[in-house]
């Protein structure tokens, strides 16, 4: 079972700080008994916290000197304050020399960190960030399954059939042939998907290209039953939109489609990423990889995660980041051309209008 490696640091994280329950405790462990790779990471985890514990320790302990120095200094006569100058100077360049062996150690520390590449999923594992997606605790479900099985056996049952885990997110087209847009943290380590549209019909697909940095994802629908659609109403737009900009959305935190109404409230996303909006617009699990529209119908971003804590802080990938993957996608990777339509139908429509015709277009993607 493959876990991303943002979300194992969190878990992780909340085990150190000790704020699982038993039951939760012990998952953690099997799970890491069971995954060396994972076992490995939280050994590196542990030791980088203990590395940060012990400078600040130090930095602590030098102030302190410092102070106390500055204190004694008062009461001394002139002869013992040459002495203690002297003792100051030699104690200064010694702090000069420990600093700079604390310095190469921290940058040695960050270095490995860097090139193992720690820090590419640090950037979203930060826990005030929150990927938006519905989704069932695989992990718990598989040691409860494996307790189940062992039980049975004991007791010479036949074991029980579980039910596959599965968790749902948004996606839309992008063309009328069936390529779709989701975000890359909803379809990775996926063993298969579905896209259900919004008249409870399920269709196949495929992934055709990633793009982990922008958690941008490319689907094909490859089921048979599938048909053509009408053309896609809605156009991308390739220009910044403007900070306190009219936006909305339409997803899935459901098994309905949600709208939800905003405004854009940053030109960068989560710790000034530059790749994504800030957007004041409520969102809940389910709602990643859906569309954000602006009042013309044009497509603004792609719905990716939310700040933990704060109502309304969102994040969306900016339109034109998508246009730059699918240009970059390789054409052997591809079944056709992927060309974006150009011709807006939704811009002179009402908001109820947009909305009943953006519905055929926004599918729930299930992954297994």
């Amino acid at each position: 079972m493959q876990m991303q490696r943002h979300n194992f640091i969190e878990w992780a994280d909340q085990y150190l700080r000790g704020e699982l329950e038993p039951i939760d405790v012990q998952a953690f462990e099997d799970f890491c008994q069971s995954n060396p790779e994972y076992a490995q990471i939280f050994e590196e985890h542990k030791t980088f916290l203990k590395t940060f514990k012990d400078n600040e320790s130090r930095n602590l302990f030098k102030a302190a000197l410092g102070e106390g120095a500055e204190k004694v200094d008062f009461f001394k006569t002139e002869e013992e304050k040459d002495f203690g100058t002297k003792v100051i100077s030699f104690w200064s360049k010694l702090q000069i020399n420990t600093g700079i062996a604390a310095a190469v150690a921290v940058i040695s520390v960050f270095s490995t960190l860097w090139f193992t590449g720690y820090f590419t999923d640090v950037k979203k594992a930060t826990s005030d960030y929150s990927a938006l997606r519905r989704e069932m605790n695989s992990v718990k479900r598989n040691v409860t399954a494996q307790n189940k099985v062992l039980q049975n056996i004991n007791k010479n049952e036949k074991p029980q059939k579980e039910t596959p885990s599965h968790f749902g997110a948004t996606g839309f087209l992008l063309t009328k042939d069936g390529y779709v847009v989701t975000n890359y943290h909803v379809v990775n380590g996926a063993d298969s998907i579905q896209l259900q549209n919004n008249k409870g019909k399920a269709y196949r697909a495929e992934i055709i290209h990633t793009d982990a940095e922008k958690d941008l994802a490319i689907l094909l629908i490859s089921d048979s039953s599938f048909k053509n659609s009408k053309p896609i109403p809605y156009t991308f737009k390739k220009q910044l939109t403007d900070v306190g900009e009219d936006i909305y959305t339409i997803g899935f935190p459901r098994d309905e489609a949600v709208y939800g109404q905003g405004y854009l409230s940053s030109n960068t996303g989560y710790a000034g990423d530059t790749i994504a909006y800030q957007i004041s617009i409520p969102v809940n699990p389910g709602n990643s990889g859906g569309p954000v529209l602006d009042a013309q119908g044009n497509v603004v971003g792609i719905i990716s995660g939310k700040q933990k804590g704060i109502d309304g802080a969102a994040f969306a990938i900016k339109s034109k980041e998508l246009i730059e993957t699918l240009n970059r996608i390789p054409g052997e990777s591809l079944k056709g051309n992927i060309v974006l339509n150009n011709k807006n139908a939704l811009n002179k429509l009402s908001r109820t209008e947009q909305i009943k015709k953006l519905q055929d277009y926004i599918y729930i993607v299930k992954v297994y």
